[in-house]
């Protein structure tokens, strides 16, 4: 029997309906979707970024994944789901897997798809790009993400605040991702630094508890969270005179 075809589809991240139009209508014609779910979660994120889109939430399978540091550990457990999504698609089926935001920036898909690539080899795979955290976090606030020759860095937030502090001084932009409950010492840097109001946050755009600060310096460390993007400008903005 012919493999299925693994389809990569990121969502949201937040409000449905942000999704590619290719994407949503390879969407529609996977025989399966697994959509992620955090083991500390009730709730999947992303089944919440398709509503209304009017898709068949029979072919829905909700899978849990795990935010360990440990690589191995990481390893075993998309090891496991891969032999899962494997034997879906040995049977023929189409296989369409769901991230947050896009699928190949910081996103778990990328082990899923080492792991199955080395099982099904001649797997035939289709991933469609879709909206960062950062991207939808400047367009939630208006907050241009570089203009002219800007230098951007995007990192995930580092544990030391002396690194960070190097990486906003070495940059004009830095991008934050996976801040979690690193966000009082980020805005304890931020403040020292002087540059907290030229700092943008938001966490959980268009779902329950979002938060949209385009003033860091008004934030507090209630603000830390799943789902939550910083993005820090070194010096102000140069006005553009047209």
């Amino acid at each position: 029997m012919k493999l299925g075809k693994l389809i990569g589809i990121g969502v949201g991240p937040g409000p449905a309906g942000l999704i590619p139009v290719a994407a949503l209508a390879a969407l529609r014609e996977a025989d399966i979707v697994y959509l992620p779910r955090a083991t500390s979660s009730d709730t999947s994120v992303a089944r919440q970024c398709l509503s209304g889109l009017g898709l068949d939430e029979s072919r829905f399978r909700e899978i849990e994944f795990e935010m360990n540091p440990d690589r191995g550990a990481l390893s075993r457990h998309y090891g496991a789901l891969a032999e899962r999504l494997a034997a879906e698609l040995e049977a023929g089926r189409n296989v369409a897997y769901l991230t947050i935001g896009d699928s190949m920036t910081y996103s778990t898909y990328g082990y899923l798809l080492a792991a199955l690539r080395e099982m099904l080899p001649t797997l035939e795979t289709q991933t469609f790009p879709g909206v960062t955290s950062f991207a939808a976090t400047a367009s939630a606030l208006s907050w241009p993400l570089g203009e002219g020759k800007e230098r951007i860095l995007i990192l995930p937030c580092p544990d030391d605040m002396a690194e960070l502090r190097a990486d906003i001084e070495s940059h004009d932009i830095v991008v934050l991702m996976k801040i979690g409950k690193r966000l009082p010492d980020v805005l304890a840097l931020l403040n020292q630094m002087g540059i907290a109001q030229l700092c943008a946050f938001a966490r959980r755009i268009g779902l329950p508890g979002e938060v949209l600060c385009a003033d860091a310096s008004q934030l507090t460390a209630e603000a830390s969270g799943y789902l939550a993007t910083m993005l820090i400008r070194k010096t102000a903005r140069e006005r553009r005179h047209s």
